[in-house]
């Protein structure tokens, strides 16, 4: 069974969002949009777009969506089956929090690593 196939996204908190954002934006030239972050399109050897995008995006230090971990950031993962591998990671004595989320952007699940690190599981939805 296939398990991590790419990154889906990175995300990170910060004590000024607005303002690192802006940072990013001014000095690496990352096109930060409303929403908080950017999404980078996959490409192939010649740039052409491929199917794929990789999310990136700063929130606030206040932001609970990591919680039950209490790191600064957190990986999102992209899988081909995620209700398969998170039976497969329950079955292996890891710690994979219970519900998973289904809607138009995809299935989310999550698991806390050993260093009590959240991780996203993303089966992003069909085309993409």
């Amino acid at each position: 069974m296939k398990r991590v196939t790419g990154i889906g996204g990175i995300f990170f908190k910060a004590k000024d969002a607005p303002a690192l954002r802006d940072w990013y934006k001014r000095h690496l030239g990352i096109d930060v949009q409303v929403w908080g972050g950017a999404a980078f399109t996959w490409a192939d050897a010649e740039g052409k777009p491929v199917a794929g995008t990789t999310a990136w995006s700063i929130n606030s230090a206040d932001n609970d969506y990591f919680a039950p971990s209490s790191a600064p950031f957190m990986v999102n993962y992209r899988v081909a089956d995620v209700h398969a591998l998170v039976k497969v990671l329950r079955d292996e004595g890891c710690n994979v929090l219970e519900k998973i989320d289904e809607s138009e952007f995809g299935k989310f699940g999550w698991v806390i690593d050993p260093e009590g690190n959240k991780v996203e599981l993303w089966e992003p939805p069909p085309g993409q």
